[in-house]
């Protein structure tokens, strides 16, 4: 894994133009991730798109992943997490998706594996600190339970905290963060796998600008968002009604309405199960809801381990 990620470049064609010739192959397409070179979003990437050439372009923030690609001066799509078996939702990021003009057009599931690691020469008995982001940090504190010395630091992103240890020449300072960013930075893995639950898995969406436009064939799940009438019963007829269409459930989330106290925007997804099609399903509730839209039509995520 560690060798493919550092032998390969991390490019996807878009196609090519009829103008550009066999000599000039088509520039690639270009993905915004939330982090920087290592960031498990990267990795993502580089499963999501397998051979095909792309180059990554990190944001610092998902609200900067969203405007890159919303913009498509800087990238032309996007992978952004959506939820973690252990974290939950990413209902901020549900927010944007919702507020924003991009579609989901895929799907990946990344096992996501944190390492600690520090400067060569370094020995967990000598870190004072251990940086990385928040949520990394929360699946990893029954490791440094074993370890009370050690100071856990907050930080923008897993990745990012292995470049500053390295740019700085940190002693006495570790990161918790991928075997690709332990590669790019030479960092010393000490422990590898030291989050708490082994069936940590996060699942990422591929953004592009614009309403969804599949390709029929390819079309396995849906993920919509509405809100409902706030009467008895109002949510169950939606759900009765896709149950009737042999549409399976695979989440559902809800978030609330700014502005309008106990009412609240539902998020859902969905995969048929039968021969009737999915966008006879969707016509079938848009009566039982208010403001439904479809936010992506697309094939169901493969898993990796990351």
């Amino acid at each position: 894994m560690r060798g493919f990620f550092l032998t390969n470049s991390i490019m996807i064609q878009t196609g090519t133009d009829q103008s550009t010739s066999a000599s000039q192959p088509a520039s690639p397409m270009r993905v915004s991730i939330q982090g920087y070179a290592g960031a498990f979003h990267e990795i993502a990437a580089r499963y999501c798109f397998g051979e095909t050439p792309i180059d990554i372009v990190p944001a610092h923030t998902f609200e900067d992943l969203v405007r890159m690609v919303e913009q498509q001066e800087q990238a032309d799509v996007g992978l952004m997490a959506i939820e973690n078996t252990l974290a939950g939702s990413l209902m901020h990021n549900y927010k944007l998706l919702h507020e924003s003009r991009l579609s989901i057009t895929g799907e990946v599931y990344l096992r996501i594996k944190q390492n600690l690691m520090a400067l060569p020469g370094q020995r967990i008995e000598n870190l004072r600190e251990v940086h990385s982001h928040p949520i990394a940090i929360a699946q990893c504190r029954e490791f440094f339970s074993r370890y009370p010395h050690i100071q856990l630091v907050e930080t923008a992103d897993t990745a990012l905290s292995a470049r500053n240890i390295r740019e700085k020449e940190l002693e006495g300072i570790g990161a918790i963060a991928s075997m690709l960013a332990a590669d790019i930075y030479g960092m010393e893995v000490l422990a590898e796998g030291i989050e708490t639950d082994k069936k940590n898995h996060t699942r990422f969406l591929l953004l592009r600008q614009g309403q969804p436009t599949p390709i029929e064939k390819e079309v396995e799940k849906v993920s919509l968002s509405f809100a409902v009438d706030h009467q008895v019963g109002s949510l169950y007829k939606v759900l009765a009604v896709l149950a009737a269409y042999n549409a399976n459930l695979t989440k559902i989330q809800s978030a609330p309405i700014i502005g309008h106290p106990w009412e609240y925007l539902f998020f859902l997804d969905f995969v048929m199960e039968g021969e009737v099609g999915y966008r006879q399903a969707i016509e079938a509730i848009r009566p039982l809801t208010r403001g439904l839209r479809v936010l992506g039509m697309y094939a169901k995520g493969q898993h990796y381990d990351g």
